[in-house]
């Protein structure tokens, strides 16, 4: 059975920092895409970052520069680091696992507020 779990939300200042941690398990974690999504209110879902299985990342444009996503396999474990927050960045973030020929797998999602 597939699980993907993440951690590491809260509550934090603008211009703060967090660090999200997606923890895999039942799948070949090496062999996927991982991806983080996003959700803030009243807004469409959006993808964040995603991390090849060769390590190969892209990120939307909205937080390039500000996060990073890494991926340690020997963990079966993905990040999410997030600096300079803004409030714009308030969102549900859900970890997602993809891969040719298998269905998506999606964690449960982390709250992350940035608020003064």
């Amino acid at each position: 059975q597939v699980q993907l779990v993440e951690s590491g939300g809260g509550l934090v200042q603008p211009g703060g920092s967090l660090r999200l941690s997606c923890a895999a398990s039942g799948m070949a974690f090496s062999l996927y895409v991982m991806e983080w999504y996003r959700q803030g209110p009243g807004n469409k879902r959006e993808l964040v970052a995603r991390i090849t299985s060769s390590g190969y990342t892209n990120y939307a444009g909205s937080v390039k520069g500000r996060f990073a996503i890494s991926r340690d396999n020997l963990k079966n474990t993905t990040y999410l680091q997030m600096n300079s927050l803004k409030p714009d960045d308030t969102a549900v973030y859900y970890c997602v696992g993809s891969r040719i020929g298998s269905r998506d797998y999606w964690g449960q999602g982390t709250q992350v507020t940035v608020s003064s």
